[in-house]
C-alpha cells in the first residue's frame, strides 16, 4: 500500500511540466541547505554557549573556593594563636583553677558568696583574655566572633557589632562534643543558626579548636566564627555573573549557605540536586517547575564543601534565540528572494522547450515542413539545430525509403540462404541418434545424445550465464563422453553443496580444467585417473578445488603455466580447440574482478590441483558491462 502510494507520488513528479520540476528543484537546493545550515548553526552556537558557560562558571566556582578556603585557613591560623600567647593560657590555667576552687567551696557550704577579692581576679582575668581577643579579631577583617572558654565553660568573646550568643553554654558543649579526640587540630563546623544578644537569628559557620597548655594539656576552647558578610558577596557575584542561583553545601549535604538564604541549615543530601552532583566536579542537566537548567558543582580538596549553582537554560539560550529568530528571518527572505528568481528562470529556460513541443506537435500530425528559428547558441540552440536537420534528413529519408526496403528485404533474404542453423546439427545428431538406436547400437546412441548436450550448450555465446547445476552437468557429461572414447580411465567425484544450484556464474568454467588435466595429465603407469570438484566457503568467497592424481608438473612447467595465467589476455573458443586455462582465468578476472581467478599447484607424480575462487552468493559483484 505504503509502495504502490509512494509510486503515485513518483509518478505525479515524473508528469509534472518542466517549468515546474525547475522550480521544485530550485525550492529544494535552495531550502533544504539553508535550513539545514540554520539548524546546525543554531545547535552548534547553543552547545558552544552552554559549554563556554560550564568552563567559565567552573574556573569561577573554583576561585570562589579557592578564596572560602583561604579565608577558612586564616580562621584555623587565627585559632591557633592562643597556643602562642601566653598570657591567655596563664589567664585560662587561673580561671580553670578559681573556678575548681569555687566547686569544691560550694561542695562544702549551702551558699556561694563571692568575696570582693574574687571579683578583682575574675575582673582581671577577664580583661586580660578579653584584650587579647580584641587583638585576636582585628587581625582578620573577615571574623564575626571569636569565643574563648575555660574548662568549665566560662566564656570570654569581643564581637565587632555587638551581636554575641545568648546560648552560649549550649553552643560550647556541642563544640566541645565536637572537637573531642582531634589532638589540638582545628575542627570546621558547619553553618548553624543561633539568637544574638539583638533578638535577632544569624547564620555562621565555626573553626573550634581546643587549647593546649605546654604539657598538650587542654586548658580551654577556642571558637571563631566567620562573617557571612563575605561570603555572600562573593555568592551573589557569581550570581551576577552565571545568571544562576547557588548554594553551597558540606559533605553530609548540609547547606552551608544559598543565594536565597532560605536553605540555610537545612539537610538537602536526600534530594535529587545532591544525589546528581557526583564527584569532585561535573554539570549535569535537570527540570524544575517545568524549566531545564544547567547544573554546574565543583568541590574544595580542603573542606570538602560543594558549590553547586543552577542556571536556567532559557537564560542561556536567550541570545541564541535572538539570533536564531535573525537567521530564520533571514533565511526566509533570501529563500522567497531566490524563488521568484528561480521562477524567472525556468520560464525563461523552458520557453524554447515548449515552442519545440509544439513543433514536434505539428510533426507529429505529419506537417515536416516546420523549422525552429535559433536565437542563442546555448543547448536550446543547439538542440534546435539538430531538431532542423532531423526534419531534413527525415525529408530525405522518405524520399529514398522505397529503395531502401527492397536492398533490405534482398539482403536479409540472402542472408538467411547462407546462414548455418544450429538446429539443423540438433536435429541431425537426434536423428542419428534415433537410428542407432533403431538398429540397436545403445552406446553409439549414448554417445550421439551426451554429443548433443554438449554441442548446444558449448556452442552459445560463451559471455552468457549459467547456474552451478547446468556447469557440473555439463562436466559430468563431458567425463560421461569422455569414459565411452576411454573405457573405465576416468573416474569424477563432485563435492558441491545442493543450496548451489541456482548460483549464477559464467559459463564454461570447470570443464575446461577437467579436459586441461584429462589431456595433460594422464599418467599411463596408472589404470584409472580420479578427477574431483570440491567446494570449501572462507569468509571472503568460494573456493572451488579441482584435483587429480595425474602425473602432475615440474616446477620449471608450473612457473610457466603461473606466468601465462597472469599475462596472457583471453583467447575465443574456436572450432579446433577447447577452451584453455589461461581462457577460463581470465574470463573470471573480467567478470568479477582481479580478486578472483584460478591458481594452480602441482608436483610430479602426485597430481595438480586447480583452485578457482568465485564470490559468495549474494554477493556477485556487478562488472561495468556485464549483466548477470
Amino acid at each position: 500500500m505504503r509502495a504502490a502510494r509512494n509510486n503515485n507520488w513518483w509518478s505525479y513528479i515524473e508528469d509534472m511540466s518542466m517549468e515546474r520540476k525547475l522550480f521544485l528543484v530550485f525550492l529544494v537546493i535552495i531550502t533544504l541547505p539553508l535550513s539545514f545550515i540554520s539548524v546546525i548553526s543554531f545547535k552548534s552556537y547553543s552547545e558552544s554557549i552552554q559549554a563556554n558557560t560550564i568552563a567559565y562558571s567552573e574556573k569561577l566556582i573554583d576561585q570562589m573556593m579557592d578564596s572560602i578556603d583561604d579565608y577558612i585557613e586564616d580562621m584555623k591560623r587565627i585559632s591557633s594563636m592562643p597556643a602562642y600567647v601566653n598570657e591567655i593560657k596563664q589567664n585560662l590555667i587561673r580561671s580553670n583553677r578559681y573556678y575548681e576552687q569555687k566547686q569544691m567551696m560550694e561542695g562544702k557550704q549551702d551558699t556561694a558568696q563571692v568575696a570582693p577579692g574574687d571579683l578583682d581576679l575574675l575582673l582581671s582575668i577577664q580583661r586580660g583574655i578579653e584584650e587579647n581577643i580584641s587583638f585576636i579579631n582585628n587581625i582578620k577583617r573577615g571574623t564575626h566572633s571569636v569565643y574563648i572558654f575555660d574548662a568549665y565553660g566560662n566564656g570570654y568573646y569581643s564581637a565587632k557589632d555587638g551581636g554575641v550568643r545568648l546560648d552560649l553554654q549550649q553552643s560550647y558543649r556541642f563544640w566541645s562534643e565536637q572537637v573531642k579526640g582531634s589532638g589540638g587540630e582545628a575542627t570546621l563546623l558547619g553553618t548553624q543558626a543561633y539568637t544574638s544578644n539583638l533578638q535577632s537569628t544569624r547564620y555562621a559557620f565555626t573553626v573550634v579548636r581546643p587549647i593546649l597548655d605546654g604539657l598538650w594539656k587542654p586548658v580551654g576552647l577556642i571558637a571563631v566564627e566567620a562573617n557571612f558578610s563575605n561570603l555572600e558577596n562573593q555568592v551573589a557575584e557569581l550570581d551576577k555573573v552565571t545568571q544562576g542561583k547557588s548554594i553551597l553545601v558540606d559533605q553530609s549535604g548540609k547547606v552551608i549557605y544559598d543565594s536565597e538564604q532560605k536553605l540555610l541549615t537545612a539537610d538537602i543530601s536526600r534530594s535529587s540536586l545532591f544525589r546528581a552532583a557526583e564527584g569532585s566536579s561535573g554539570s549535569f542537566y535537570d527540570t524544575v517547575s517545568g524549566k531545564d537548567r544547567l547544573n554546574i558543582y565543583s568541590s574544595s580538596t580542603k573542606t570538602n564543601w560543594k558549590v553547586i549553582i543552577s542556571i536556567p537554560v532559557d537564560e542561556l539560550t536567550r541570545g541564541v534565540k535572538l539570533t536564531r529568530n535573525a537567521t530564520i528571518g533571514a533565511t526566509l527572505i533570501i529563500i522567497v528572494l531566490a524563488l521568484i528568481i528561480s521562477l524567472i528562470l525556468s520560464f525563461a529556460l523552458t520557453k524554447p522547450l515548449t515552442q519545440m513541443i509544439q513543433l514536434m506537435k505539428k510533426v507529429q500530425g505529419g506537417d515536416l515542413d516546420v523549422t525552429f528559428r535559433i536565437k542563442r547558441r546555448d543547448e536550446i540552440g543547439l538542440l534546435g539545430h539538430q531538431f532542423n536537420r532531423m526534419l531534413a534528413r527525415i525529408r530525405q529519408l522518405i524520399q529514398d525509403i522505397y529503395q531502401i526496403e527492397e536492398q533490405k528485404k534482398e539482403a536479409e533474404l540472402q542472408a538467411l540462404q547462407s546462414q548455418i542453423n544450429p538446429h539443423f546439427i540438433y536435429n541431425t545428431l537426434e536423428t542419428i541418434r534415433m537410428t542407432a538406436e533403431i538398429n540397436d547400437d545403445v552406446e553409439a546412441a549414448d554417445m550421439i545424445s551426451i554429443l548433443g548436450k554438449l554441442l548446444r550448450y558449448s556452442t552459445s555465446d560463451l559471455s552468457g550465464w549459467a547456474t552451478m547445476k547446468q556447469e557440473l552437468l555439463y562436466v559430468r557429461n563431458y567425463v560421461e563422453l569422455l569414459g565411452s572414447r576411454y573405457p573405465g580411465r576416468f573416474e569424477l567425484t563432485i563435492d558441491v553443496p545442493d543450496t548451489l544450484d541456482n548460483y549464477s556464474m559464467i559459463k564454461l568454467v570447470f570443464q575446461p580444467i577437467i579436459e586441461n588435466a584429462a589431456y595433460h595429465g594422464l599418467d599411463d603407469t596408472k589404470t584409472r585417473m580420479h578427477l574431483s570438484i570440491k567446494c570449501e566457503y572462507t569468509e571472503q568467497r568460494l573456493l572451488f578445488h579441482i584435483r587429480d592424481d595425474g602425473c602432475g608438473m615440474d616446477q620449471v612447467t608450473l612457473d610457466k603455466l603461473r606466468e601465462r595465467l597472469r599475462h596472457e589476455a583471453p583467447q575465443k573458443k574456436s572450432i579446433n580447440g577447447g577452451i584453455g586455462m589461461a581462457n577460463v582465468h581470465q574470463r573470471l578476472q573480467l567478470h568479477y574482478g582481479p580478486a578472483y581467478g584460478i591458481e594452480v599447484f602441482s608436483k610430479p607424480g602426485e597430481g595438480t590441483d586447480v583452485i578457482l575462487s568465485l564470490p559468495l552468493p549474494g554477493v556477485t559483484p556487478v562488472i561495468e558491462g556485464e549483466t548477470p
